[in-house]
């Protein structure tokens, strides 16, 4: 499995940048996890669009899933082109999917997230899990045939749950919005105190710190985590890859 950053900025995008997204390879099977605004430019770095097998939102804040209607607009034009033959199924942790303005059926099937249901592309299988925020989110749990495990954790609070489902994994991938200082500023996302609790109990063997906030020193972030667990943690950044 090979997991690529794509974009990892919170609320928008810095210059030349994006927020939440994430690339999931087992050999010639393609996944992403999020699609936020400005992935879609990034994501042409790594792969060609038409390649995609599927993509998994978390939820419809917008710095998860703006570019999916873009998106929805590529996977047309290569259609017409001949360079797809299939339509892409596109996963959404929302029930009332009226206010999801895709625009061709023929092109996307859009699929609901189901908790209980996992669901499974190629040799990966996802299952996901409900998160404490804002609007109904879910993080995702990525396993391919050998094993091999990636915990993303999308936008969440301090749960029970979220400690639990990212028990052991392989790579964790963790949002880290706001500084020690701030904890319980916004509900419904972590602070660096916060992220080395979860990592402290979860045990990963790799912990990537994600959604960062439009102020202070990123560098700041990972060291107020390491000043609480000794687990091994990193940055995301423009197209950090990890392969198990």
């Amino acid at each position: 499995m090979k997991v690529t950053t794509v974009g990892y900025w919170g609320a928008y995008p810095s210059p030349n940048g994006a927020t939440s997204c994430y690339l999931v390879q087992e050999k010639s099977i393609n996944i992403l996890l999020d699609c936020g605004s400005g992935a879609l430019a990034k994501l042409q770095n790594y792969i060609e669009l038409e390649e995609l097998d599927a993509v998994f939102i978390s939820h419809t804040h917008t710095d998860h899933m703006a570019d999916i209607y873009s998106l929805e607009y590529a996977m047309l034009i290569q259609t017409q082109l001949g360079n797809r033959k299939r339509p892409l199924d596109i996963y959404v942790y929302e029930d009332n999917f009226s206010v999801l303005p895709f625009e061709f059926p023929d092109i996307v099937h859009v699929h609901p997230i189901k908790l209980k249901e996992s669901i499974t592309v190629g040799p990966l299988k996802v299952s996901f899990t409900e998160n404490l925020h804002e609007i109904p989110c879910v993080a995702m749990k990525v396993v391919n045939t050998e094993g091999k495990t990636l915990v993303y954790s999308a936008d969440t609070g301090m749960t029970e749950t979220i400690k639990n489902f990212g028990k052991s994994a392989d790579i964790f991938i963790v949002e880290c919005s706001f500084f020690e200082k701030q904890k319980g500023f916004v509900k419904g996302h972590l602070s660096t105190i916060e992220v080395a609790e979860i990592v402290n109990f979860t045990k990963p063997k790799i912990t990537v710190l994600t959604h960062f906030p439009h102020f202070g020193e990123t560098q700041q972030l990972i060291e107020e985590v390491r000043k609480y667990t000794t687990e091994e943690i990193c940055l995301a950044s423009d197209g950090f890859t990890i392969n198990l």
